[in-house]
């Protein structure tokens, strides 16, 4: 019987200062991944030239080009996860970070069997993400003039078919809020269903993504019908949503 080889997970691990990356490199290798280092972003622009990776290790703080900059051209160009590592731990800073595209962040300094956990947890939940089933059917989700297309991670106007832009968080918890329609979620609750890292510490992150999405779907913030605010509850699409296949 043939054994099955696993193919090691790579990684790119981005910081200029080889005595952080250089031991993180070699603890991330007794957990069997196999893993590169840049210390600039012009370092790590040629590494994804030239190579595959399965997800960065990114410092926010760095010469040059930084971190949020960089992260932002990972999210907008390329298919790979980002962890994003800081010395700067305020709320303001990661959620910054997250709206940008980032999957997680990590604050310095920090325990790198932690960082093993969100590695491992941020590709095995990219994957599920990114990898439906062969042949599936593709998910819509229609409500009052929009249609949400899942797998294209789409959202456009019935009417004309203009798709909107829409940020990766904001579909996340637009996403959710699709599937639990007429039904009022609390910030805990809409954390824990879209936010990557911790709920306790990003609860206001959810304020300010619904806000956008009220501003983009056209929703008056003064008197909002589609997301309406539950005082002390959470909020409510109050939209019918009709969800089909094709």
């Amino acid at each position: 019987m043939q054994k099955t080889t696993q193919i090691a997970l790579r990684l790119l691990i981005v910081d200029d200062h080889p005595e952080i990356h250089e031991p993180l490199a070699a603890y991330l290798r007794r957990y069997g991944f196999e893993v590169s280092a840049a210390e600039d972003g012009e370092q790590m622009r040629a590494a994804l030239h030239e190579s595959r990776f399965d997800l960065i290790v990114l410092d926010v703080m760095l010469p040059g080009e930084d971190g949020l900059s960089l992260c932002r051209y990972v999210h907008e160009h390329l298919a790979i996860p980002v962890i994003l590592l800081s010395a700067l731990g305020e709320t303001s800073d990661r959620i910054a970070g997250l709206e940008i595209g980032a999957d997680d962040y990590l604050v310095k300094p920090f325990d790198p069997r932690g960082l093993v956990a969100r590695i491992r947890r941020v590709i095995r939940r990219t994957r599920h993400a990114d990898s439906p089933l062969s042949g599936a059917p593709r998910t819509r989700y229609r409500f009052a003039s929009w249609v949400m297309d899942v797998e294209k991670r789409e959202l456009s106007n019935v009417q004309d078919g203009t798709p909107l832009d829409i940020g990766d968080a904001e579909f996340r918890l637009l996403r959710v809020l699709l599937e639990n329609p007429q039904t009022v979620l609390s910030r805990d609750r809409l954390l824990d269903l879209t936010c990557r890292l911790e709920a306790n510490v990003f609860d206001r992150s959810i304020d300010s993504q619904i806000s956008r999405l009220r501003r983009k779907l056209g929703d008056d913030a003064r008197n909002p019908r589609l997301l309406r605010t539950v005082w002390g509850d959470g909020y409510i699409l109050t939209a019918d949503v009709v969800r089909s296949s094709a």
